[in-house]
């Protein structure tokens, strides 16, 4: 006993934990399980799901009057399908193998069934976000179900299975086992020097329009291309993209290209290229983008222009950043006026002396108003960010193959089921395009930058509400004073047109709104000469009274082609002159464009 026990004393003691540590082990530990969580659920909380559809199925359960409609509404719309040779209206099934038997029988119950549980979702009583997740998250569901997808009940698989003798089901197989090796290859642990090449390379195949690198900071490279013609304007286009996505959507290849575009038009064109985030730029705050981002490009495009007076394009989020700087523009000179006879004392200037003036600006696919943010709504709620904080907080940075995931995920019929059909049930190769290679070319967003944006905007509105604060002062769209070019696409999950028109309630300044045939992308990339392009276009005066988009919608004048000379003219008509090229100032070049930042590329 006494050597046992002169051995036990003999031990040291452990040391306490102390509570914070304990602390920080039980938040750790939470996080750990809320990622795992989240990843069973597309990165969504499965808390804020679960809520959802609670709130739906008791709802539904307690109206059995509405399921009894339902069910009849089924019944009869399944018997009209069938006997209805009315034309088809679905891609999916628009091949005249469907309106065979069986498949046509198929077809008519799915489609039959898919409007009976998508009318299921709309329960009086529900949130109006949960109806929206519930909807949303059914029609995936439902898309996912299509016999289009399926190789069994899908007419066009079967009939070209036959005719090439079963070398299109092999085709399909092997292109899904090459597209797991590069899904199981492509890790964020994977080195980024060893990524997988784009389809389109960057400064060989797209992003070739001649420039100069002119300014760089930690944030961004500022690139002015080339004039080729012997005048430019004498108000440059500075060009604000999103830091979403790599810049040179707007300079894809020649034929394509808004950059080369408007170059050729006699316009002196300079681009921002965001700089491609890493965990060390986690701390990199809205306002750094603001100031180091938009302000800075605007002032160094003044000082290579010799140009007091610019226009700025903003496109997705870079006319949401355009926007607010705008504002601050001009936020001091409306606070300086005399208020009831006395001269209001002059606050400090929260944007850079000589910072130029706007003389337009045009706003792309932009959202001012965040308070109908389209399928985007889905993701946004108090325990939803929460689960993207934590996730975020693990690597300081929201992934680029998340974010593209979580865009694709919004059009999920053509972008994933239509796409995985083709390729593995029908043995068809991808056809390479410009903008499929762009659209690989995935970018991050800094933790710190993405939480304040989804807090402040998507949240909670509050550029629209008027609680947005920059540098501690609270800034508005209606201090906004230069014209206005605004261009909404009619089929946009990410900035719904109807948002995007929104603008009309925040600002009373001179305001020309366009509206695109199209979705975000494919509606804003709409050269000369593409086929099957049309636009409405209508202009509201300074001093402009409301008007519904429907009524807006019905009313503005149609237009057959491209909108790019439409916005050409605009920028022509806010312009003073022209001036020969020769007379511009010279600038120090710091590279060849594309530049560097447009070349980081990560795996994740």
């Amino acid at each position: 006993m006494t050597k046992t026990s002169k051995k036990f004393h003999a031990e040291p003691a452990d040391e306490p934990v102390s509570e914070h540590d304990l602390e920080a082990q039980a938040k750790k530990l939470d996080q750990w399980v809320h990622t795992q969580l989240a990843h069973l659920s597309p990165g969504l909380s499965p808390i804020s799901l679960s809520l959802a559809f609670m709130d739906w199925a008791m709802h539904l359960g307690q109206s059995p009057g509405q399921q009894m409609l339902l069910m009849k509404e089924f019944l009869e719309n399944a018997n009209r399908n069938l006997l209805a040779a009315a034309p088809e209206t679905d891609a999916r099934f628009s091949d005249e193998t469907w309106a065979q038997y069986p498949y046509h029988v198929m077809k008519s119950l799915f489609k039959a069934q898919s409007d009976m549980v998508q009318k299921a979702t709309q329960v009086e009583g529900m949130s109006d976000h949960h109806r929206q997740m519930v909807d949303f998250f059914t029609r995936q569901w439902l898309d996912a179900l299509s016999p289009s997808n399926w190789p069994l009940t899908n007419p066009n698989v079967l009939h070209k299975g036959v005719d090439t003798k079963g070398e299109s089901l092999l085709k399909g197989w092997q292109n899904y086992l090459k597209d797991l090796e590069n899904t199981l290859s492509n890790t964020s642990l994977q080195p980024d020097a060893t990524l997988k090449p784009l389809p389109y390379v960057v400064g060989k195949d797209v992003a070739i329009t001649p420039g100069k690198v002119i300014y760089s900071n930690h944030l961004i490279e500022l690139i002015h291309y080339t004039p080729t013609t012997a005048k430019v304007f004498a108000e440059p286009v500075l060009i604000v993209p999103s830091c979403i996505m790599k810049y040179y959507i707007l300079d894809l290849s020649p034929h394509n290209s808004m950059v080369n575009y408007l170059v050729s038009q006699g316009h002196s064109v300079f681009m921002i290229s965001w700089r491609n985030p890493d965990s060390n730029d986690r701390n990199l705050s809205l306002e750094d983008y603001l100031r180091m981002g938009v302000m800075e490009a605007m002032t160094a495009t003044r000082k290579a222009s010799g140009s007091d007076r610019i226009h700025a394009i903003g496109y997705c989020l870079g006319g949401t950043f355009l926007s607010i700087v705008a504002a601050i523009h001009d936020h001091d000179h409306r606070n300086d006026k005399p208020r009831r006879g006395k001269a209001a004392p002059k606050a400090a200037s929260l944007h850079p002396d000589d910072l130029p003036e706007l003389a337009s600006v045009c706003l792309l696919a932009a959202q001012t108003d965040f308070s109908e943010p389209g399928a985007l709504g889905i993701f946004i709620d108090d325990d939803q960010l929460k689960t993207l904080r934590e996730g975020m907080a693990e690597k300081g940075y929201m992934s680029g193959k998340n974010m593209a995931g979580a865009f694709q995920f919004l059009n999920a019929r053509e972008l994933v089921w239509s796409q995985k059909t083709r390729r593995y049930l029908l043995g068809e190769d991808e056809i390479s395009m410009d903008m499929m290679s762009w659209n690989a070319d995935h970018t991050r967003l800094p933790e710190r930058m993405h939480n304040e944006y989804l807090i402040q905007f998507f949240l909670h509105d509050a550029l629209a509400e008027g609680h947005y604060k920059f540098e501690g002062r609270g800034i508005a769209l209606m201090d906004i004073k230069a014209p206005l070019f605004v261009v909404g696409t009619l089929r946009d999950h990410v900035s719904p047109w109807k948002s995007v028109y929104k603008i009309h309630l925040l600002t009373d300044t001179d305001t020309t709104f366009v509206l695109v045939a199209g979705g975000h992308n494919a509606g804003i990339i709409s050269e000369p000469g593409h086929p099957r392009r049309s636009f409405q276009m209508d202009h509201a005066a300074k001093g402009h009274a409301w008007m519904d988009p429907d009524e807006w919608a019905a009313k503005a004048p149609s237009h057959d082609g491209s909108w790019w000379p439409a916005m050409h003219d605009y920028l022509k008509h806010h312009s003073s002159k022209q001036v020969a090229v020769s007379s511009l100032p010279k600038t120090k070049s710091l590279g060849d464009a594309p530049g560097n930042y447009i070349l980081m590329r990560y795996a994740d």
